[in-house]
């Protein structure tokens, strides 16, 4: 049974008419409409295209071959079966260059124009299916290629976070993936003061001169603190988005927290001027842009904290250094001092030493020698 398919006959003759319409596809459930010339069939096919056209080759007027000429130049797709008196072979010929899809020849019986128009209609829901298949498989492939993109956007920004120690490059980087990312026209990044709750503008991608001079400054966008009290990630499109200065950018916006240990420390955020909601794979990515950003800003801290630790051990160790410097010079400068009384008396000036008196003087001063000779030669290892 037919599935209320549109047909539209063109016919001058009544009796055609009748046996067509009423006696062979109405009973089946088609709706079929006529026109009994081509220039009224043409018209109606523009307006309103059917499912099938069925036409007489011999119509008053325009043919059914100048029809068939005059639908294809309008750019009309439904399939056309003319109808050919026995004897018009040649013409039917003609008909089927010109784009007809089938022929019926005329005197003919119910059935057989049912069974022509089943197998036109047949034709055309496949080949509309494989139409189907098309752009659903161009619409796959579009998308497969757009996730492609994006993974290949998260790869190079996960290397520049480990590549890159300029922090300001490397912002400007997360930034620039996160506008390909979010098929964004702006992107922003803000952090928040170290004393205090408001976010900064620290980075920008396409944003109005009267938001960028803000640069470094408290950047009040109307939602930036909601997403900084919640933690959650937000997006927004619409009428809803109106309420909020963010508006005047875009009508479609993503913030997305920057989190350390749990605390939102900055905001990662796009603005769309379509009114078009983010997606929430797009979100998803976001997501991950932000979280480079946070293990940029967490690379920066254990720089920053090894620097320090760099710099107190050399301070330490040049400390260190001096005050072994000045214990060498005061053993030095004291054992000199106990070198002139023992030369003094080594030369009997006070008196004359016993022998034992003597060779203990002297092993004391060979002591003092050696000692004098170990600190000179003693050197203090650097790091």
């Amino acid at each position: 049974m037919a599935t209320g398919e549109r047909i539209l006959l063109v016919e001058s003759d009544p009796d055609i008419v009748d046996l067509i319409v009423r006696q062979s596809l109405q009973p089946l459930g088609y709706r079929v409409g006529t026109a009994g010339d081509a220039a009224s069939a043409i018209k109606l096919s523009i307006q309103t295209p059917p499912d099938l056209i069925l036409a007489n080759l011999n119509l008053p007027g325009l043919s059914g071959k100048d029809m068939l000429a005059a639908l294809s130049a309008q750019g009309v797709k439904s399939p056309v079966i003319v109808i050919a008196e026995k004897g018009q072979e040649t013409d039917a010929i003609q008909a089927f260059r010109l784009g007809a899809s089938d022929v019926i020849f005329w005197p003919v019986r119910d059935a057989e124009v049912v069974s022509i128009v089943e197998r036109a209609l047949r034709q055309t829901q496949q080949a509309r299916e494989r139409q189907k298949l098309d752009r659903q498989l161009s619409a796959m492939n579009t998308e497969l290629q757009r996730r492609l993109r994006d993974l290949t956007t998260l790869l190079s920004t996960a290397k520049a976070v480990i590549s890159i120690t300029d922090q300001r490059l490397l912002f400007d980087r997360i930034l620039e993936s996160a506008m390909q990312v979010a098929e964004a026209d702006y992107c922003w990044l803000t952090l928040r003061e170290e004393k205090g709750n408001a976010y900064l503008l620290r980075a920008h991608r396409n944003l109005p001169e009267a938001w960028a001079k803000k640069l470094n400054q408290p950047l009040d966008d109307g939602i930036s603190s909601l997403v900084g009290f919640s933690g959650e990630s937000l997006v927004m499109n619409g009428s809803p988005l109106q309420k909020f200065k963010i508006a005047t950018l875009g009508k479609s916006v993503g913030v997305i927290p920057i989190k350390i240990q749990g605390e939102v420390i900055g905001l990662l955020m796009v603005a769309r001027k379509v009114d078009r909601e983010i997606a929430r794979d797009s979100q998803t990515m976001l997501e991950a842009m932000a979280d480079f950003a946070s293990i940029s800003l967490v690379n920066a801290r254990l720089f920053r904290a090894l620097e320090h630790s760099a710099e107190t051990a050399r301070t330490n160790e040049k400390q260190r250094h001096a005050a072994l410097e000045q214990v060498r010079s005061n053993i030095r400068n004291e054992i000199q001092a106990a070198g002139y009384p023992l030369n003094l008396v080594l030369t009997e000036s006070p008196g004359p030493l016993n022998p034992e008196q003597k060779k203990a003087l002297e092993q004391v001063q060979v002591a003092l020698q050696r000692l004098v000779s170990s600190s000179e030669k003693t050197t203090i290892p650097n790091r």
